[in-house]
């Protein structure tokens, strides 16, 4: 039996959004080394701060501005940090109730390890060394022996407690900054192994040997490449192996007009769906030694490997007639 297949693979792209006026507030804010919540119609303080009332959905801008201390109101130790978290050695992820914040803000505890940590420590705001706007202008929050509110400034009246502790009535803040952050772009990134099991493992290991090798179903007797080990129409178990194209014909296609990152091919070009020889399933390909303004619904194509290449690097025109309409139509 081959050898079933894993790899490390990784999906990643950057996500850019647009931010209203309380975000636009709350990260340019953080760039200035202030920290900014919002406070509802019935006078509760979030952070970090919403556009709408969580529970009446009524829009909220009254802006204040939050301590930069803290307490820890729930944690959990991060023995072996991964790449992009907020510190390289070993930290707390913590849910921190600033001072004068009656909601919990999620981070990084840097800490010596967790017979450090308790619930209910105090804490304060790391600023980051160069700051652009973003969350992580938070470098992390530390220890802070202080009970009382960051810099000791005097307590007055109608100071609200949090475990014991008091808190200082947020002042009012206009939100209004000088080159005021009006969008963020933030990496999304995915790392993952991936095994493709036996019945795609014996699938790749035979494009090693440029041939392509599917499954037919026991029940309904369709072939599908790339096999699955499942019929995905019946649902039975497969196994049979059969060897398909490695001809095809191209059922529908589309023109590329975007270059890819890191994709070494000149636009426009074509990706189409080609129905091998002997298969039940159309697979994705794309379509090369022919102009892209010239491939058409059933046009005859091969598989093309390039030297050194263990899969096709792309389908080129046969030397056959276009095959008829009815030959692929249940393929589209």
């Amino acid at each position: 039996m081959p050898e079933v297949l894993e790899a490390p693979l990784v999906v990643e792209f950057p996500f850019t959004r647009s931010l209203g006026p309380v975000q636009s507030a709350f990260l340019t804010g953080l760039r200035e080394r202030v920290v900014l919540g919002v406070r509802t119609g019935d006078g509760r303080v979030l952070v970090p701060p919403v556009e709408y009332d969580p529970v009446t959905a009524e829009e909220i801008r009254d802006l204040v501005e939050i301590a930069p201390t803290g307490t820890v109101t729930t944690w959990a130790w991060n023995h072996a940090p991964r790449r992009g978290q907020p510190l390289s050695t070993p930290f707390a992820w913590v849910l921190v109730r600033l001072d004068g914040a009656d909601t919990a803000l999620l981070h990084a505890l840097d800490a010596p390890g967790p017979d450090a940590m308790h619930t209910g420590m105090r804490v304060r705001v790391r600023w980051a060394g160069e700051r652009s706007g973003a969350i992580t202008d938070i470098a992390c929050f530390e220890p802070y022996d202080g009970g009382e509110p960051y810099d000791g400034e005097a307590q007055h009246d109608g100071e609200a407690q949090h475990d014991g502790v008091q808190q200082p009535e947020p002042a009012a803040h206009t939100g209004e900054f000088a080159d005021p952050v009006t969008g963020i772009v933030a990496p999304a990134r995915l790392d993952y192994t991936y095994s493709p099991g036996r019945a795609q493992s014996a699938y790749i290991h035979a494009l090693g040997d440029r041939r392509m090798v599917a499954e037919r179903c026991p029940s309904c007797r369709k072939v599908y490449v790339p096999p699955r080990g499942a019929c995905p129409t019946c649902g039975v178990a497969t196994s049979e192996q059969v060897e398909v194209g490695p001809r095809g014909t191209v059922t529908t296609f589309c023109i590329v007009n975007i270059k890819a990152k890191n994709l070494d091919i000149e636009v426009p070009y074509v990706y189409a769906h080609i129905a091998l020889d002997g298969a039940d399933l159309a697979l994705h390909g794309r379509i090369g030694g022919i102009p892209y303004d010239q491939v058409r619904m059933g046009m005859r194509v091969e598989a093309v490997w390039t030297e050194g290449s263990r899969y096709p690097d792309h389908y080129r025109p046969a030397d056959e007639p276009d095959a008829a309409y009815d030959t692929y139509k249940e393929l589209l």
